[in-house]
């Protein structure tokens, strides 16, 4: 009986998910940073403005742009030739932005007037959770915010840097290129570094939060 050859699983991809595909390989098995930045290229502009028509907001969208590649360059090693990377990579983009989208509605204050019905139609008055810290609330915040400036402090100066004009000055990526005399993408890949470091040492520091 004739023995069947492995069936290559970029069999029913397009050729520029072919090219993704081996990009991916080189990325995975050879470490090759170039592989990373093309990828990144390629795609770059597409997940922004697809952020961008979701959330409605240029800061936002650069954010989510970013965080999406950096979740997916995480889980490379999960991606499968099933189907094209592209479409693997929006998916994460987009259930990422709908998190963020979900947690920002959440986070956002009720007026005390708000007037709500129950399933009889009736009105009441919802009770809400005065917004004003007590105390103790205050002086954990305190901590946690202080916590955070020591961890920042740890970070390599230029990462540092990075960090406080972006936080706490509230400078957008193009007046940070300016005034470091960088372009744009290499500001936001090294923030995105910058809060890798931060993640991982907050990490480290769970139990004191």
């Amino acid at each position: 009986m004739e023995e069947l050859e492995p069936q290559d699983p970029t069999d029913k991809l397009t050729t520029k998910a072919v090219y993704d595909y081996k990009l991916i390989q080189l990325a995975l098995h050879k470490r090759d940073q170039k592989a990373y930045a093309e990828l990144l290229h390629r795609y770059r502009e597409s997940v922004y403005f697809t952020m961008l028509r979701m959330c409605n907001n240029k800061d936002d969208a650069e954010d989510l742009t970013i965080e999406a590649f950096g979740r997916a360059f995480k889980r490379l090693e999960q991606y499968t030739p099933t189907y094209a990377f592209s479409t693997w990579l929006f998916k994460i983009a987009s259930n990422n932005a709908i998190d963020f989208l979900r947690n920002k509605k959440k986070n956002t204050a009720l007026s005390l007037d708000t007037k709500m019905e129950n399933d009889e139609g009736q009105e009441f008055s919802k009770n809400i959770k005065s917004q004003t810290p007590d105390p103790e609330e205050h002086i954990i915040k305190k901590q946690k915010v202080e916590l955070l400036r020591d961890v920042v402090d740890k970070l390599k100066p230029r990462y540092k840097e990075l960090v406080q004009m972006r936080y706490y000055e509230e400078l957008s990526y193009e007046e940070i290129a300016g005034k470091l005399e960088l372009p744009v993408g290499t500001v936001k890949a090294q923030l995105f570094r910058a809060r890798e470091f931060l993640y991982n040492i907050l990490k480290n520091q769970e139990n004191k939060i």
